[in-house]
């Protein structure tokens, strides 16, 4: 709040209840021209409802700015890439490279000629997207040969290119994978002919697997894959020294792949993060609670009830608990004290408008007495602010009970609402 708040406040310690306390009223002296026995136009008033207690200045925040604020504090999780999840149990791209050894068993098919082989390999690969992984993979199988007079062992050596398109990200993920890649067959005979049978060959695969995580650095994956290898064109060398051309044309295997994922690095996770404070729209707020929100308010800081115009600046403010001694014009101390508060206020606020200081009476006593004892102690309240530096124009002016709150003020609760004094900017 700016200083204009805190001094603006003070005036309103002054409203509090402006009005004398005396024990005992004034009365007039039938036929005699002295102020004999006068009533008490200044005597200390119980609350009135209608005016705004002066200690609750405009520092109280408004709910909706208490919303605001409880709002702004409100935690969201944040993944390193960016993205904003609900909690902190909720997975985060894991898009970490990693490292994929695995084991290999083949079942040939008829055409290869050959018994069922084993091998195993290593990949590297990164996840792309929520959806796909990249794998390059290094392979080697061993096979026997099931050609009757031959025999021998074949050796496939060589990679593939993998594409991983996951169906679901959790702790079982099931995936359809795609691969294209070569290798380097060599064919041995049993009989140690036929060692010059090597050549390189388009390997591709398709099947379905799944990946478990055991834990955040560990993960056991299986896949079973068809194999289509172009065929080798393959010279045959018998026992008996014959030989003979054999070109299948294509191979077609069965391959199961089973091994495990060693990510590398930590595993991405949610963080917590302050979620972005509320955008502070001036028009929805009204701080000190005068009626104009805090874009229109020139005045800012006047105390909450007291009546301001359209700009939210000061026009009217009813005092109370500024009292007098009997009889008389003179304040007493607690009087100065809140006067004391009021100049201050008034000196902060900066304003420069002229202030009539208004004194009002009950209906007790004759009219012409009730005016002029108004008027004398509107001027001791003028005298007493200017002496503290007020530097506003003040004008005293008694009205009497011209304009009482309270018509008719038969008790003296009545009677106390409508002594008081007022303090009204008139403009520039």
């Amino acid at each position: 709040m700016k200083k204009n708040l805190c001094a603006l406040a003070l005036i309103g310690l002054a409203a509090s209840g402006v009005q004398a306390a005396e024990y005992g009223q004034d009365t007039m002296a039938m036929g005699s021209g002295t102020e004999a026995a006068a009533p008490d136009t200044m005597m200390t008033a119980t609350p009135d409802p209608a005016v705004a207690d002066p200690m609750a200045t405009a520092t109280e925040a408004a709910p909706a700015e208490a919303d605001t604020a409880a709002a702004a504090m409100t935690s969201t999780y944040t993944c390193p890439d960016g993205t904003s999840v609900p909690s902190a149990d909720s997975r985060c791209v894991d898009d970490r490279w990693y490292l994929s050894p695995f084991g290999t068993f083949m079942q040939p098919g008829g055409d290869r000629k050959a018994f069922g082989g084993w091998g195993g390999g290593m990949g590297i690969g990164k996840m792309i997207n929520e959806w796909l992984n990249l794998e390059v993979r290094g392979l080697w199988t061993n096979y026997s040969n099931n050609i009757p007079g031959v025999g021998g062992q074949t050796d496939l050596t060589g990679g593939t290119f993998d594409a991983l398109f996951f169906f679901d990200r959790d702790v079982f993920s099931p995936y359809w994978v795609a691969a294209v890649g070569g290798v380097n067959q060599s064919w041995r005979a049993g009989n140690g002919t036929g060692t010059g049978n090597a050549s390189s060959q388009f390997l591709f695969q398709t099947g379905l697997g799944a990946t478990v995580e055991l834990a955040d650095n560990f993960l056991l994956r299986a896949d079973v894959r068809y194999q289509l290898q172009t065929a080798p064109n393959l010279l045959l060398i018998y026992g008996d020294g014959t030989t003979q051309r054999f070109n299948p044309g294509v191979y077609n295997d069965l391959v199961v792949n089973a091994g495990f994922v060693i990510p590398l690095g930590e595993k991405p996770m949610p963080v917590a993060a302050a979620a972005p404070a509320a955008v502070d729209d001036c028009s929805t707020r009204d701080s000190d609670g005068d009626g104009v929100n805090d874009c229109d308010d020139k005045c800012p800081g006047t105390m909450k009830g007291a009546k301001v115009d359209e700009y939210g600046c000061l026009v009217r403010i009813e005092l109370r608990g500024v009292n007098f001694h009997y009889d008389s014009a003179e304040l007493t101390e607690t009087a100065k004290g809140i006067l004391d508060e009021v100049s201050t206020g008034l000196i902060a606020s900066g304003e420069t408008k002229d202030i009539e200081v208004q004194g009002h009476t009950s209906t007790e006593g004759t009219d012409q007495y009730n005016m002029k004892l108004s008027q004398r102690r509107a001027a001791s309240v003028v005298d007493y602010l200017k002496m503290k530096g007020v530097p506003n124009n003040l004008y005293p002016k008694g009205y009497g009970e011209m304009y009482p709150k309270v018509s008719p003020d038969r008790t003296e609760e009545e009677r106390s609402v409508n002594r008081r004094v007022e303090l009204v900017w008139m403009g520039e």
